[in-house]
């Protein structure tokens, strides 16, 4: 077999003509991806035909990463543009192809791949054979870190599958256009972008314009990504979805991330490291004010819990300890791992956030999913429509004038005699728990489902590190069922009732919301 050379092939860049600007002159823009959208919807669907040569089909996946786009030919480069474009090629993983154009003065073009876009590595791969090799997808690059280097900022590949980092950040969690039928029993469906158009950036841009249409047995949507890279990076998104029929759940601005053990949740085998994950809970501002914080967990057995309320304010992944003690682990460095928040846009009415959580012996599957549910079905022939922005961030969204929860663990210390209960500690910390000063007369509320008994609570602050520790003892009735528990903290009646005389008792929280589920038949620590 002949490794395939510099001189394999003729012209690197064949550039056809994909799609003209619409004839009233104006440029290309999301209605017209959305028409497309809306067309494919009132069509037959078809599966997409996969066309890989044996010689990638083949590739184990340690020899696919050996192959690698070359630089030099990156979309944008020889213009000196702040923005530019890289590409993967399609392999064993990623079978289907997807069409990439750019866009410049209302017209796309088509971008060709050719093989000599790519070093292969150590693999010997015969260039005759790779005629029919296709984009599977690509990366955006623009300097975030230092002006003389552009970073890679943005991944799309795989099914409606990308990922996003800002300064300093390193590739954790991953976000999807669409999730379908996740968790049930009947199986989940990957919609997956079939196209993408990307806008030509000027000389000083610092945002990028990227288009995709996306398809799949139940739906068929268009989206807009305005990328603004940074300290955050930001992704504003316009979605427009098209149902083919109202049988399938909807999951809008999916994200997935992974959870294998952790402070709350210790790990059961002989790993030196105390933590492995990229996200370790999840944060939600209801559209009624309330913050609440759900801690992840590795359970035993899938795990479907929600948050209902209408036009969230929003909710995302969070990575919230950074400390590198925690993790111990420089390779994979867990403590700079972004926190994904969605920011809705508008009114999205009633609905729910999901959270699915599933067992994962290891660190190697995202088994954790997270996203947005309507309660309205979608109507056949009409659009759904949902804008939000994306905020790649580090540490992450933090609620505002409230205090929040800085870790939570589980477990007993030495006891004579065990029992059989639960012990939560819990600590609550932050700006506004702060400045209420050292002396303050704090109290918990503490509220348990009825498959347990709260059996103790306690809060006390911690004199080292200024943290309110909350503890939380409860006794599980049916070990086979979960147990809900929600806490919070409040200022205790005396302090209300000094503060003003004349304003009644209130069980307003000052923090946000603990919100924890013990799964059924969770392993001890």
């Amino acid at each position: 077999m002949k490794k395939v050379g510099s001189a394999a092939v003729g012209v690197l860049w064949m550039v056809v003509l994909a799609l003209v600007a619409p004839a009233s002159g104006r440029a290309l823009g999301f209605d017209d991806i959305s028409n497309r959208a809306r067309d494919l919807a009132a069509a037959e669907y078809r599966a997409p035909v996969t066309q890989l040569s044996p010689e990638l089909r083949e590739l184990d996946s340690d020899a696919y990463r050996e192959i690698r786009f070359r630089p030099e030919h990156a979309v944008w480069r020889e213009e000196k543009l702040p923005f530019e474009l890289m590409f993967f090629p399609t392999g064993r993983g990623y079978q289907d192809a997807v069409r990439i154009n750019t866009v410049e003065g209302g017209v796309a073009k088509r971008l060709e791949l050719d093989t000599e876009m790519f070093d292969y590595g150590r693999n010997r791969l015969d260039a005759r054979k790779l005629r029919g090799m296709g984009f599977a997808g690509f990366r955006v690059h623009y300097p975030i870190n230092k002006p003389s280097y552009k970073d890679e900022v943005v991944v799309f590949l795989g099914a409606s599958y990308f990922r996003a980092v800002g300064q300093g950040q390193v590739y954790g969690l991953s976000a999807r256009g669409l999730a379908v039928d996740t968790a049930p029993a009947s199986g989940e469906e990957f919609p997956r972008f079939s196209e993408f158009w990307i806008e030509r950036p000027h000389a000083r841009a610092t945002t990028l314009t990227i288009y995709g249409l996306l398809g799949s047995k139940h739906v068929t949507g268009a989206y807009k990504f305005v990328l603004a890279p940074g300290k955050e990076t930001v992704m504003t998104v316009n979605s427009r979805l098209y149902a083919r029929d109202t049988t399938a759940k909807l999951g809008i601005a999916a994200m997935h991330t992974m959870y294998a053990f952790g402070e709350n949740q210790p790990g059961n085998r002989d790993d030196y490291r105390p933590e492995v994950h990229d996200s370790d809970g999840l944060s939600v501002l209801t559209g009624e004010g309330e913050w609440l914080w759900r801690p992840y967990v590795n359970p035993k057995r899938l795990l479907v819990t929600s948050f209902a309320t209408a036009n969230p304010r929003g909710f995302g992944s969070m990575q919230r300890d950074r400390a590198s003690s925690s993790y111990e682990d420089p390779d994979a460095q867990y403590e700079r791992r972004p926190s994904l928040w969605i920011e809705p846009i508008g009114s999205w009415g009633k609905g729910r956030v999901e959270l699915v959580q599933i067992p994962t012996p290891d660190e190697t599957n995202d088994n954790i999913v997270v996203y947005w549910v309507p309660d309205a079905a979608p109507i056949v022939g009409k659009p759904l429509d949902h804008n939000y922005r994306m905020r790649w961030q580090m540490p992450g969204q933090m609620p505002v004038g409230r205090g929040y929860v800085v870790q939570t663990r589980r477990g007993r210390g030495y006891v004579r005699q065990p029992d059989g209960d639960l012990n939560f500690v819990v600590d609550f910390d932050g700006p506004a728990l702060r400045a209420l000063g050292p002396d303050a007369k704090l109290e918990p509320l503490v509220e348990i489902g009825t498959n347990g008994e709260l059996r103790d609570r306690n809060l006390v602050r911690n004199a080292v590190s200024g943290a309110w520790r909350m503890t939380v003892r409860i006794k599980r009735a049916d070990a086979a069922k979960p147990i809900e528990m929600r806490a919070s903290l409040r200022l205790a009646q005396n302090m209300q009732a000094a503060a003003s005389a004349a304003a009644p008792p209130t069980t307003t929280p000052i923090t946000e919301t603990w919100s924890y589920i013990v799964p059924a038949e969770l392993e001890k620590p």
